[in-house]
């Protein structure tokens, strides 16, 4: 297993990409809560979460993600996850989460599903599979 690692990128005034990577549980879930906070000081409003790099999730974990899209909801924001791993996908299926969240299996999709997204890449200059290939997120 690969160690805890939380990553942001932003775009424009107020999306970023917050890439996860290891174990999101009782010991790191307070980091990741308290990034987005930071992000959302920051002006973010519309987070795209990569979870590709999660090895584990668990309650705690949902937990800061439910509490974040809460957060971002609360100041017309947004939290759209990315997860291609089976493991964690499951996670979401049996609590039921995956009719809450919008879960897309990479990026590029995850992107061109927002429209903030799109404007921001857009007065960027760039398309949604340019900026990701930049940014290493593909």
């Amino acid at each position: 297993m690969q160690p805890f690692h939380l990553e942001s990128i932003t775009v424009g005034a107020d999306c970023a990409v917050l890439r996860v990577g290891g174990e999101v549980d009782v010991y790191t879930a307070p980091q990741l809560r308290e990034r987005v906070i930071e992000l959302l000081a920051d002006g973010a409003r519309h987070i795209i979460a990569d979870l590709r790099q999660v090895d584990f999730l668990d309650s705690t974990g949902l937990g800061a993600l439910v509490g974040s899209l809460k957060r971002l909801r609360d100041h017309d924001g947004s939290l759209t996850l990315v997860s291609a791993a089976d493991k964690t996908l499951t996670v979401f299926r049996v609590t039921g989460l995956i009719h809450v969240f919008a879960l897309y299996s990479c990026l590029p999709e995850a992107i061109a599903g927002d429209q903030h997204w799109q404007a921001a890449l857009a007065s960027d200059g760039r398309s949604a599979e340019q900026w990701c290939r930049d940014h290493e997120l593909l």
